[in-house]
């Protein structure tokens, strides 16, 4: 059984649904649950933490609080799921959380890559790219909280972490899983912990999958843990096969997935925070097609309780008949360099998160029963804030971006970089 922890809410939802899209009955959970939780049956966990930017000593503490519940849950298989576009500065939690869940599952060595090539990540010689550019030359490098501005990533982890990381170069990939299981074994004799391994297309991390299923840990983005998930499965259905032949003769035939529940109906809000540059975008296509948008004026109202206060207000004055609205703090580069200037970065974050998370608690109290939220961290308050334990799995609404179904209400938390620019454009039924 898999056991994953994210590192944000988003990121959660992303490996969650990956691993659920490939055959294996997946159960996510916001924060480390209580010990004596019933589980339905199931192959894979997921834990959503918000660690990526709180204090390393804070990452690590949770982290390892999540790694022990999933082991105690029968998980033998740890994935650490980070940012396909590795969001982690020098000073950040990757190293850190990686060095201290190798130490206590002791693991010699872990092979990740944050390669998502349905979202546009890839890596190749260790270098991330997003799209067509290098990841420091995209829109990631003015990041607000995480700037990106060295793309090797063997170079960003080996600031961050004790130990040294290696790569597993795409030609060696392209031969196939046992060559990528003697490049990890080489690396490993030359000292190496951490490898990185490139993929640039979905066969390349099929083939990583296969060459990692029994490593006691693993790391990276969605993409990953769907190859792992691929495997998995792949002998999940050969045991079966095995056994029910030897019970009578008879083949079962391979099969494996679920069956989704429909698309969740009801009145919807839009909340969000993130700025990177395709939230933007789809803001923007949420104000050109006419919704009602509200902003949270960070510059204006210092206090979280008066921001959403003042939002819901206005949301009671003029709610639509149709087309869900938007409330948002998403500001493009400069304006949210001059907030930050003139209140401190960690200041305007936690002042516009509580506000979000406080403006989603008094949209659920007015029967909105489906909420979207644009941002890794603008998720995680607005989840902290409805005191919601976790849900099933459902339909996705993009790649990557399922909803989430609990029994008040259904949750859509898309990553910031994540979705077609008319995502938002939910309707409200």
């Amino acid at each position: 059984m898999i056991g994953a922890i994210a590192d944000d809410f988003t990121g959660a939802t992303d490996v969650a649904v990956a691993l659920h899209r490939h055959g294996l009955r997946t159960l996510l959970y916001f924060g480390t649950p209580p010990a004596d939780l019933a589980l339905p049956a199931h192959d894979a966990l997921v834990i959503a933490l918000k660690t990526r930017t709180v204090p390393k000593d804070e990452a690590v503490a949770q982290s390892l609080a999540a790694l022990d519940w999933v082991r105690s849950r029968g998980a033998c298989q740890i994935y650490f799921k980070y940012c396909s576009t590795f969001d982690s500065t020098a000073e950040g939690n990757i190293g850190p959380v990686l060095d201290a869940l190798a130490d206590a599952v002791d693991a010699p060595m872990v092979a990740m890559t944050p390669s998502s090539p349905e979202h546009g990540r890839t890596q190749y010689l260790g270098y991330l790219f997003a799209g067509d550019v290098l990841l420091a030359e995209s829109p990631m490098r003015e990041h607000p909280l995480t700037p990106m501005t060295d793309s090797y990533l063997p170079r960003v982890l080996d600031a961050q972490s004790a130990h040294r990381s290696g790569v597993v170069p795409l030609p060696v990939v392209r031969r196939g899983p046992a060559a990528i299981a003697d490049r990890l074994d080489a690396l490993r004799a030359e000292g190496v912990r951490y490898a990185l391994v490139d993929a640039v297309v979905d066969d390349d991390l099929a083939a990583a999958g296969q060459a990692l299923n029994r490593m006691r840990l693993v790391a990276g983005a969605a993409g990953l843990a769907a190859g792992l998930a691929r495997a998995h499965e792949a002998a999940k259905i050969h045991a079966a096969v095995e056994d029910e032949q030897a019970r009578n003769g008879d083949p079962v035939p391979a099969t494996a997935g679920h069956t989704p529940p429909p698309l969740p109906t009801g009145r919807a809000a839009v909340l969000a925070g993130s700025c990177s540059a395709r939230t933007l975008e789809q803001v923007a296509a949420m104000i050109e097609a006419g919704r009602p948008a509200y902003r949270l004026d960070a510059l204006a109202v210092q206090d979280a309780e008066v921001l959403a206060r003042e939002a819901l207000a206005w949301y009671d004055a003029q709610w639509p008949e149709y087309g869900a609205p938007l409330v948002y703090s998403s500001l493009p580069p400069d304006e949210l360099r001059d907030v930050q200037r003139r209140l401190g970065r960690e200041r305007s974050a936690e002042l516009l998160e509580s506000a979000l998370g406080r403006v989603a608690k008094g949209l659920a109290e007015r029967d909105v029963t489906r909420l979207i939220a644009a941002g890794g961290e603008t998720s995680g308050a607005i989840v902290r804030a409805l005191g919601l334990p976790g849900g099933l799995i459902g339909p996705e609404a993009a790649r990557g971006v399922p909803w989430i179904l609990t029994p008040s209400l259904s949750l859509l938390l898309k990553s910031g970089n994540f979705g077609e620019p008319d995502l938002l454009l939910v309707e409200s039924q």
